[in-house]
């Protein structure tokens, strides 16, 4: 057999080669190490998120939804306010799951038809849940929510049967209708990117917040910008001084939306959503 017919033979990495990568598999194995106790200890919340995400609207319990979600963003991009988000590894629930950070941006059902449920490709996000799903007292709308852009059209619901939350008032001591005051400008500021379906201004167009000041006599812009009707109001109280104050008082039609914690032009909000919390609970 000649020399060019002979089989290359494999020679050993070089001592300074075999050193380089028995570093790097230290490195990595003491890397993953890290992260999985990290997490354990509820530093990075991998597998355990500890800070519940509001969901989009129709979406599933918890559990189910994590598991029929597949992170194609869909109900993103169809979103006209563009409420819906995707959550990072560090947040706990893995790469791509859709969230709402109502503060930030809620949902103020500008697509009339729930478009994230239409978009949505397994049933993560669904007008009815399915038999075998689970179901929760007190998730469900006792009757189907009057949209108020549609209240004067022939079919003026909206095809929502659950709430994704109830919203609360968490800080009545800042609230401006309970301190009986008024409020003047821009709801949440010059820099607030928010937008919002306004009807006296494009039906079809929702256009930023900071565009559209607001003159209130006694602040009531939770209630008025609610989407959906008879979802809260203002209950007039007299205090001992005499002076009218008002409170804003959730109802049960409330679907958990966002919009008045995403509208309160207190810093930090006085009104939140509870996310995922059940009616009475």
């Amino acid at each position: 057999m000649s020399d060019h017919e002979k089989p290359a033979v494999k020679r050993p990495a070089a001592p300074v080669r075999k050193q380089a990568n028995r570093r790097k598999f230290i490195r990595s194995a003491v890397l993953a190490g890290g992260m999985v106790g990290l997490s354990l200890l509820g530093y990075i919340p991998v597998a355990n998120a500890r800070k519940p995400r509001m969901r989009p609207p129709g979406a599933l319990e918890e559990h189910d939804f994590l598991s029929s979600c597949i992170k194609c963003g869909q109900c993103v991009q169809v979103c006209p306010v563009a409420a819906i988000k995707l959550d990072d590894i560090d947040h706990g629930f893995g790469i791509g799951v859709p969230y709402i950070d109502s503060r930030k941006q809620a949902c103020d059902f500008s697509c009339d038809a729930v478009q994230c449920i239409l978009a949505c490709p397994t049933g993560a996000l669904t007008y009815t849940k399915p038999m075998f799903a689970d179901l929760r007292e007190g998730m469900k709308l006792s009757r189907a929510p009057v949209l108020k852009a549609k209240e004067k059209d022939a079919e003026p619901t909206l095809n929502l049967k659950e709430r994704t939350g109830v919203a609360r008032l968490s800080r009545p001591e800042a609230c401006l209708a309970v301190l009986g005051k008024g409020f003047k400008g821009q709801a949440r500021g010059a820099d607030f990117k928010g937008r919002m379906r306004y009807m006296d201004v494009d039906r079809w167009k929702p256009i930023a917040v900071r565009d559209h000041p607001y003159e209130r006599d006694i602040c009531d812009l939770c209630v008025t910008e609610c989407p959906i009707k008879d979802a809260i109001k203002l209950q007039e109280t007299v205090g001992a001084d005499g002076v009218k104050r008002y409170l804003p008082v959730v109802l049960e039609q409330c679907v958990g939306c966002g919009v008045c914690e995403m509208i309160c032009p207190v810093e930090s909000t006085a009104i939140v959503v509870d996310e995922r919390k059940a009616w009475g609970a």
